[in-house]
């Protein structure tokens, strides 16, 4: 498509494009990415329901669960008792330190809603919560990378293309 610089779609285009837009489409894509990957990567396909994350359950009923979770994951990749010493204490360090950062996003989208719903719309508090947004979505995507990374280093090149295969059939499945 040929464009000519009076052209109406070109401005359209440049609005919607520009670069603050596509930075929150890739900060927003990361977390819902993140929370998946962490699931995922936990052995957690059964996780993506939330409900450990809604803030009514207690530190114990969340390990308790990624202790359940866990026990699919060893048993899809076939893990030895070595590895599961090593991984179980590493995706529980993993979930502490991302739990607060999904508490921080809910309150940042509660900032936004306020924001949003002012009499005056506040420009200066919605980019303040975008930024917050970004941030805390690069903190949880590093901690998820890095999560992966030493699990990875865990596993045999067999482990982790069954693990692979394995979140790829879970990513096939339809949303429930």
């Amino acid at each position: 498509m040929t464009t000519t610089p009076d052209d109406p779609v070109r401005p359209l285009r440049r609005a919607l494009f520009n670069r603050y837009t596509v930075l929150a489409f890739i900060a927003g894509a990361a977390v819902a990415i993140g929370v998946g990957i962490s699931a995922r990567a936990a052995g957690m396909a059964a996780c993506h329901h939330g409900s450990m994350l809604d803030g009514t359950h207690s530190a114990a009923d969340v390990n308790a669960h990624v202790d359940h979770l866990l026990k699919h994951f060893y048993v899809e990749i076939d893990a030895t008792d070595e590895q599961k010493a090593k991984i179980g204490p590493l995706v529980h360090q993993a979930v502490s330190d991302i739990l607060p950062l999904h508490s921080q996003l809910r309150a940042a989208h509660t900032q936004a809603m306020q924001a949003l719903t002012q009499a005056t719309l506040d420009r200066n508090a919605l980019e303040s919560v975008r930024q917050q947004h970004i941030q805390l979505a690069d903190q949880a995507s590093k901690r998820l990378v890095q999560l992966i990374g030493d699990v990875g280093e865990l596993l045999t090149p067999a482990q982790r293309e069954a693990f692979a295969a394995h979140v790829e059939k879970m990513r096939a499945m339809p949303a429930t």
